[in-house]
């Protein structure tokens, strides 16, 4: 059976409207919430690392890993990844 995009469209509508009605279960979506918070956080850790570390020859690759540990671990995570590349590298 092909689906085509009139069907998952619909679909996708069906769903909106029962969230919108039942309503959606509100701590997942705050977890959620918080987890893209952190992500996005991390990655502007590592944006400005790379920015001012450019001239000690500092440089994290912006990755979906590097982004996790730098978010959910904060400046700890960022130096931990700073000193990885330093001794380890």
């Amino acid at each position: 059976m092909k689906l085509n995009s009139t069907i998952i469209i619909s679909i996708i509508v069906v769903l909106i409207l029962i969230l919108l009605f039942v309503g959606t279960p509100i701590k997942p979506m705050r977890w959620i919430g918080q987890g893209i918070v952190k992500l996005g956080i991390g990655v502007l850790l590592l944006f400005f690392i790379n920015v001012f570390g450019g001239a000690i020859g500092l440089h994290i690759p912006i990755n979906l890993f590097t982004a996790i540990i730098a978010g959910f671990l904060g400046l700890f995570g960022v130096a931990s990844l700073a000193a990885i590349h330093f001794f380890i590298i």
